[in-house]
């Protein structure tokens, strides 16, 4: 599994009387009215930024996105503002504040586009969509959104881990697509609308090859194409899931209605050593 947390990064002791200095040059420029004095002073950058880190360490999660925070407002041309922005997404990611999280790693994204870490920001922002797919029950342009940023993780960079991951969730993803479209094609056909179901289980067929979803709409057109009187269409689509699916339930259920219709021999009037499903691929292609 992917590394979901950022590169740790603390302060570096080295820098930071060149640090230090900036808000005191900065607010030198100002005017008296900028002087924020009722908040007390601010501490120096490597103190907020590695109190966040400990924060953060410590699953103070609500304080690490506050020093963070603090971080870019009191030091914004500090090279650890940049990181403490990125660290800021992940905390809130953390949170499930998902729309903020989101909102800091476009801003990220748009004024850094070079970083480092910019495939890092990628891949948590496609993050955030992935952790928010719905229950198939409800509308999946959430699990579209979250596909449509997984796979620009991996057009933007295909040899990391990153994209790694997120080919995974691609396909779970698609599954996820595919059984929704199994509940509403299964809803049609209990209605009888069969011609608006027929196009459900197909799309699954056509379009969600790879998914675990495929042989129960392959069944599923069998059984309308039987009620609908379509023997034939009947015959090849079961011969499809018979070849393809020869040990799942969907191919003993398609078997036993084919049967039941006169389509197929019975056990007793078929040779056992040759089986039907061979025979009926065979005959159809």
């Amino acid at each position: 599994m992917t590394q979901i947390r950022p590169m740790i990064r603390r302060f570096s002791r080295g820098a930071t009387a060149a640090v230090v200095l900036l808000p005191l040059l900065l607010a030198a420029c100002g005017s008296k009215d900028d002087d924020v004095e009722d908040l007390g002073p601010v501490p120096p950058v490597e103190i907020l930024y590695n109190n966040g880190l400990d924060a953060l360490n410590g699953q103070r999660f609500v304080s690490a996105t506050n020093q963070f925070q603090a971080v870019e407002q009191n030091y914004p041309y500090s090279p650890w503002a940049v990181n403490a922005q990125l660290m800021q997404a992940y905390t809130l990611y953390v949170q499930t504040r998902y729309t903020d999280a989101l909102g800091t790693i476009d801003r990220f994204i748009q004024l850094h586009p070079a970083h480092r870490d910019i495939a890092y920001a990628y891949y948590l922002r496609a993050l955030c969509y992935y952790e928010q797919i719905a229950d198939i029950q409800r509308d999946q342009r959430g699990t579209e959104q979250a596909i449509n940023a997984l796979q620009e993780v991996i057009n933007r960079f295909p040899d990391s881990a990153y994209a790694r991951d997120a080919r995974l969730k691609i396909d779970l993803g698609r599954d996820h697509l595919a059984g929704k479209e199994m509940e509403i094609g299964r809803w049609y056909q209990g209605q009888h609308q069969y011609q608006a179901a027929v196009g459900r289980f197909q799309r699954v067929v056509d379009d969600f090859q790879t998914t675990n979803h495929v042989p129960e709409a392959l069944h599923r057109l069998t059984e309308i194409y039987l009620v609908l009187g379509l023997r034939d269409q009947a015959r090849k689509t079961a011969a499809v899931l018979g070849y393809n699916y020869p040990g799942s339930e969907w191919y003993q259920d398609s078997y036993s209605q084919l049967a039941d219709d006169g389509l197929v021999a019975t056990p007793d009037q078929r040779g056992r050593t040759d089986g039907w499903w061979s025979r009926t691929w065979r005959s159809i292609f």
